[in-house]
């Protein structure tokens, strides 16, 4: 069974929402697991992210999803701390050739959300993981998917009542099912 960590941080529940959908997409994969793991403001002690339980269900993952909210253009404050407490991982390389890919959501199609998956690919290197991009063209095949048309990851836009377009929902399924496949691809043991 491959499994993949989708580690993320919600405030409004919409990234909540995507990552649930990476999961599923995941799930619909034979031979997949999808794992959601959340980030969560009261794990960050004095500036540190400290659940050293959700860090070690991500070392158990061949593969590993990052979403973040874009705030002020970049990830939020406690994605940073988790990003910064994965240090150790560097250290040691023990995510060395993990699959990666990530999400995130803004409130308008120009909210700098590229720099937020930017700043996921740069930790992703960081850490020696191998960066999977979202691979799929803007409404390719007639699906409307990649609305946002980010080719790096996926970039979802809020409704204005803050929900979730559909369009959205279905592409972060789409990037859960294409990390689960090249999970079983790329790193078959």
């Amino acid at each position: 069974m491959s499994k993949v960590g989708v580690v993320y941080h919600s405030v409004c529940d919409s990234t909540r929402g995507l990552a649930q959908a990476v999961v599923e997409g995941v799930n619909n994969v034979s031979g997949c697991e999808g794992v959601e793991l959340t980030i969560l403001g009261e794990d960050i002690q004095l500036g540190r992210y400290r659940n050293s339980e959700l860090m070690v269900q991500l070392d158990r993952c061949k593969a590993i999803v990052l979403g973040s909210p874009t705030f002020m253009g970049c990830v939020s404050a406690q994605f940073k701390a988790f990003m910064d407490t994965a240090s150790e991982r560097y250290s040691d390389r023990s995510w060395m050739d993990k699959l990666a890919a990530g999400f995130t959501i803004g409130g308008n199609f120009s909210g700098d959300q590229l720099n937020t998956i930017q700043t996921m690919q740069i930790f992703a290197a960081q850490t020696g993981m191998l960066w999977a991009p979202l691979g799929i063209l803007t409404d390719s095949e007639g699906k409307g998917r990649n609305r946002g048309g980010c080719q790096s990851g996926l970039v979802a836009v809020a409704e204005r009542d803050g929900g979730l377009h559909q369009l959205d929902l279905l592409t972060a399924q789409y990037l859960g099912e294409r990390v689960g496949g090249l999970s079983l691809r790329l790193l078959p043991h």
